[in-house]
């Protein structure tokens, strides 16, 4: 099985994200207690007690010190069984990441980062409202591989708004002397209930150009296929197939945990999403009630999201497991939009299992919607 958990906490809020957190951070120690309780009363929720990876998210994880990460993990290995080779990743922010803060991660058991660099260059990152700097990124990565932590990924975010292609690329040629094995990287994307959107609402900012951002998006492709980069999904890239063991389990439609504000469960058959609010967590947790409300998963639910998943995967999708999830009504909706899809050099269709070709990737969402079941 696979374990997240939500660490609802950040020291300021990025003008783009709308992911559940707090930079109050006075309740840090109190919800960490309540996701020690959570993971106690949830350890039953899956049939198979054994985790192959854990995946600390938010928020920001980095922000847990040494007792409050050490407590969790503590916790973690006391209620189920952690393989040897568990993949335990943790997402955190260059300024956090100092040579005794590695030293600590690594000491705990962490032995995956995902860093939110999301930029190298100075403007791009106090835009985007980043609280470290363009040499803080670098020297953190840096340091890290000194001390022994190798299976590292960067996140990059592409399509901020500039007078050309420049700043990108060059953000790209760092992460390429970074000699990470693994890069994210996502489109700016402007949700309503974020600085950006507000911003947006009062015409302070433009909406993305959608040009500009394929435009980005196919140089992106193109820089890091040269440099040996397989992309394995839209947004994530890895070499020598060093991937995201715990995000392709999302992909792969495998069951999954989450504890924590705003967590999500997955057992195959429904779904669960924690409240995304600190107090009112706190306030269940300390009756031992889990804030969770339930969705049980339709044959539409479900194939709908395999779809939603899988097809911006390598992998994509399996039209025999489509029309199982379906109940046979996925060919019948969309033969003909597959066709068309193939006649315009959007998707291929290779030992039952479609997937985007190149020209595809630019317009997954779209692809995507058009096959959704009703």
């Amino acid at each position: 099985m696979h374990l997240y958990l939500h660490i609802p906490f950040c020291k300021q809020a990025c003008h783009y994200c709308d992911f559940h957190f707090s930079t109050n951070t006075d309740q840090k120690r109190m919800v960490i207690e309540a996701i020690r309780k959570e993971i106690v009363l949830r350890k039953s929720y899956l049939p198979d007690a054994t985790i192959s990876t854990i995946y600390f998210g938010g928020g920001t994880p980095s922000l847990l010190d040494e007792t409050e990460l050490n407590l969790v993990l503590e916790t973690i290995h006391s209620n189920f069984n952690v393989l040897p080779d568990a993949e335990i990743t943790l997402e955190a922010n260059p300024d956090d990441l100092d040579q005794k803060k590695l030293n600590q991660l690594i000491s705990a058991g962490i032995n995956r980062l995902s860093i939110g660099i999301q930029s190298f260059h100075e403007p791009h990152l106090k835009f985007l409202n980043r609280a470290h700097t363009g040499l803080e990124a670098l020297d953190c990565v840096k340091t890290a591989q000194d001390i022994g932590i190798h299976n590292i990924s960067v996140d990059l975010i592409y399509a901020i708004p500039h007078s050309d292609h420049t700043i990108l690329e060059s953000d790209i040629q760092n992460a390429f002397q970074l000699d990470v094995s693994h890069i994210s990287a996502y489109c700016l994307t402007i949700e309503p209930q974020t600085v950006f959107g507000n911003w947006v609402k009062r015409k302070k900012l433009k909406p993305i150009d959608e040009e500009f951002a394929a435009r980005q998006f196919e140089i992106l492709l193109s820089s890091l296929a040269a440099k040996g980069y397989e992309q394995y999904e839209i947004s994530n890239f890895a070499r020598n197939q060093q991937y995201s063991r715990h995000n392709t389990s999302y992909w792969q439609q495998q069951p999954y945990l989450g504890v924590g504000p705003s967590a999500h469960s997955y057992n195959g058959t429904s779904r669960e999403f924690n409240i995304a609010n600190n107090a009112k967590y706190l306030i269940a947790l300390n009756a031992s009630i889990i804030p969770s409300t339930i969705e049980e998963l339709t044959r539409v639910n479900q194939t709908n999201e395999y779809l939603l998943t899988g097809l911006r995967t390598k992998w994509g999708v399996n039209l025999s497991t489509l029309e199982t999830l379906s109940h046979g009504a996925f060919q019948k909706q969309h033969r003909e939009d597959i066709s068309q899809f193939m006649a315009e050099n959007l998707v291929v269709v290779e030992n039952e299992t479609i997937t985007l070709t190149e020209s595809g990737k630019l317009f997954a969402d779209r692809i995507t919607g058009d096959l959704f079941i009703e």
